[in-house]
């Protein structure tokens, strides 16, 4: 087969194709958007007529493949780590109800947070649901870990989680392929009743998802993805996983590091493998990108006062991404660091592009406040978090998706009026609606702005749920027509923006404002094609 170069995003997404889903459901969101994109613009994926549609949210997609899976058929779910957040109730039952159809959730972790409001490491929600967990160390590794990951989850029962990060999904290598496996015809489940998780089934499929643990822990130790590679100095053993492995080789040019080393790409941890290093080892080294989860689980389960070094003792940094210098620290090796970059190289914080629509409505809004105290206006995820920055300084909360319209519902309900909220069109049938819908049912006073741009422009203009919806839904829950205006944000309009913004901070009651205008980076596309 060909070898392609591909980002590690892409040859998951490749590797989906090759290994026969029927469909990918996600929600656009740094590192994971690629994914979805490259089946979507795959004339391969066209042609086998591969589902790839952007869903509402993370949960939507999680509950979509599943119901491929239910089917008999394969299906890859995609998101970022905070987004398993949102689709965690679908996620943790399905490892009660099992897999029929091949079933892979991929999620992207991103610490450091470049584009993300935490570092928080999926690995553990693998682990609380008790599935079998895949972390690849390069993209060669994630492309064949995908047709590995399919043929476990239909051996096993059971959905299986494939957790990359952003250093992973956005760098690039030679990928060689494997041969094209067709899609699984149509096959429901032997057990009829194994997806009800009624009580009464549940407890049953429970207990055998704990029987099956022996089950997911011999495959791990037998897979060939963990690896046992021995070493002279026995002084330190290192247990390093997924990416981390690269950061160490990095040191060591030649490849030939001097201590055992074990790399763990499969979960449940192999615990056999484990013990055979600290067996022959002094102290233990371990390099995990994120969270100190195998270092925690050492501390438990192993020997009282076997040395441990790693994130919880400082050895390396409890936050932020792995390298090369970090690793050489934690080595005792030299440090190529180098210099600090030099205060005549100014630092260019993120700002919304020239033109955008998000400006003239914090400009008219900032404006209509002005008579009132500060702190009034609750946001949400997207570009108008820019928002918060100089020179608007407009928002004052960014929490998570859809927290924009319940959390000024809260401060309206404890006597705080006028409370507003801005939220973008994606984010509002992500998971605004249902915060609309309780303001509605308990009469908030609260103003919402929903700024649509038509996309979902934070993560690279993919289609929106909300376009030509936003009244309708509004309507649906229960805001009163006459308190749902449509603005057009142009500095033309300005006055007559103003005018509107103003009369419904000072309505006593629910109100929407929808400031529409497309993206301005979507037009420029379209109106070059």
């Amino acid at each position: 087969m060909q070898k392609l170069l591909l980002l590690g995003a892409e040859a998951i997404a490749q590797a989906a194709i090759d290994a026969g889903i029927t469909g990918i459901f996600a929600y656009p969101g740094t590192p994971s958007t690629e994914i979805t994109e490259y089946v979507q613009n795959s004339k391969q994926a066209g042609e086998k007529k591969i589902r790839s549609a952007w869903s509402a949210n993370e949960k939507t997609a999680m509950e979509a493949g599943l119901g491929v899976s239910y089917v008999g058929k394969r299906a890859m779910v995609c998101m970022k780590h905070v987004g398993l957040n949102v689709a965690a109730d679908a996620f943790v039952n399905s490892a009660i109800t099992g897999a029929n159809g091949g079933l892979i959730v991929v999620v992207a972790d991103d610490p450091s947070m470049h584009s993300s409001q935490n570092e928080q490491d999926s690995r553990f929600y693998g682990k609380f649901a008790m599935i079998p967990i895949l972390e690849p160390t390069n993209q060669q590794e994630a492309y064949d870990m995908v047709h590995y990951g399919f043929d476990l989850s239909e051996k096993l029962s059971i959905p299986v989680l494939l957790r990359i990060t952003t250093r992973l999904a956005h760098s690039r290598a030679g990928v060689a392929q494997k041969p094209e496996r067709g899609q699984n015809e149509l096959r429901l489940p032997s057990d009829m009743r194994q997806f009800i998780l009624l009580p009464a089934i549940a407890r049953k499929r429970y207990k055998g998802l704990l029987a099956n643990q022996a089950l997911f822990l011999d495959d791990s130790e037998k897979s060939g993805f963990n690896k046992y590679i021995d070493g002279p100095d026995k002084s330190r053993g290192i247990i390093v996983c997924g990416i981390a492995y690269n950061y160490l080789m990095e040191n060591y040019p030649d490849r030939n590091v001097p201590f055992p080393i074990l790399k763990i790409t499969q979960y449940p941890a192999p615990r056999d493998m484990i013990e055979r290093l600290v067996g022959a080892c002094d102290e233990i080294l371990v390099l995990e990108e994120g969270a100190p989860m195998i270092e925690e689980l050492l501390k438990g389960f192993l020997s009282i006062g076997l040395t441990v070094k790693g994130r919880l003792d400082g050895t390396v940094p409890r936050d932020g991404e792995l390298n090369p210098n970090i690793v050489a620290r934690a080595l005792n090796l030299k440090d190529t660091y180098g210099q600090d970059i030099p205060d005549l190289v100014a630092g260019r914080p993120p700002s919304m592009c020239v033109g955008c629509g998000h400006i003239d409505v914090y400009n008219a809004l900032n404006e209509a406040l002005n008579e009132y105290s500060k702190g009034r206006v609750f946001s949400d995820i997207g570009c108008y978090t820019l928002g918060a920055l100089a020179p608007y300084n407009a928002i004052n909360t960014c929490v998570d998706m859809g927290a924009s319209i319940t959390m000024a519902k809260g401060a309206a309900d404890a006597g705080f009026f006028p409370a507003v909220a801005v939220i973008g069109d994606s984010t509002f049938t992500h998971s605004g609606m249902t915060g609309l819908l309780d303001a509605a049912n308990d009469g908030s006073s609260i103003t919402v702005l929903i700024s649509d741009n038509s996309t979902t422009g934070m993560t690279g203009g993919q289609k929106s749920s909300a376009s030509g919806k936003i009244e309708a839904i509004c309507k649906a829950v229960g805001v009163e027509e006459d308190h749902i205006k449509v603005l057009k944000p142009l500095k033309k309009f300005h006055e007559e923006n103003l005018k509107i913004i103003q009369e419904e901070l000072a309505y006593p009651g629910l109100s929407v404002i929808i400031p529409r205008r497309e993206c301005i980076q979507t037009l420029g596309r379209r109106m070059r094609i």
